[in-house]
């Protein structure tokens, strides 16, 4: 079992869990929740967002416990839906109601490369000190011009374009084999 797992709870309590004892299904919430709340304001854009994310893992967590087939697999299960809620919340932002094109169906092997290069992008994101990542997502990801994610953190818009551009170069730095600007090839 990881050591993180072991901070959260005992395969004893998960198993009892995931078999449906109620009090071993609160006890593992309630133990969650530092962790995955943590998490989440490290991925998210806006606080508000993060503890939208973690009471959506919880209650996956509540709900659906009982469907979880390994139980060392609990941490890594709760960050999985704790990071799929945060990037839904920043879709969901980012693009403004429209008619939705219709795309080709992705194969398989396009989907699973996709989510690879989701968890890699994540993980630098996450990796970014908190002024630097909230600047990197309200601009980037949830698509807020450059002045109006200086009034949201009361910056100058000097600070947030020097916040932007250190976090952007941090990203590349951890994903050494993303193409660079102005790289040769």
């Amino acid at each position: 079992m990881p050591v993180t797992e072991s901070a959260w709870a005992s395969e004893k309590l998960v198993a009892a869990a995931v078999a449906g004892d109620s009090a071993s299904i609160t006890a593992l919430v309630s133990g969650s929740y530092p962790h995955v709340r943590r998490f989440a304001h490290t991925l998210c854009a806006t606080q508000e967002d993060a503890e939208d994310a973690v009471q959506e893992a919880l209650i996956v967590l509540y709900r659906k416990i009982g469907t979880l087939r390994a139980t060392g697999a609990l941490a890594a299960w709760m960050f999985r839906i704790v990071r799929h809620e945060c990037l839904r919340r920043a879709r969901l932002l980012r693009h403004a109601p429209g008619p939705t094109p219709i795309a080709a169906t992705p194969s398989a092997e396009d989907d699973v490369l996709q989510q690879l290069e989701a968890e890699r992008i994540a993980a630098a994101i996450a990796a970014l000190p908190p002024d630097h990542r909230q600047v990197l997502i309200m601009r980037d990801i949830q698509g807020y011009s450059g002045r109006a994610v200086a009034a949201a953190l009361g910056l100058s818009l000097a600070a947030t374009k020097s916040r932007l551009h250190r976090a952007r170069a941090a990203v590349r730095d951890h994903l050494p084999d993303a193409p660079h600007r102005g790289a040769q090839p």
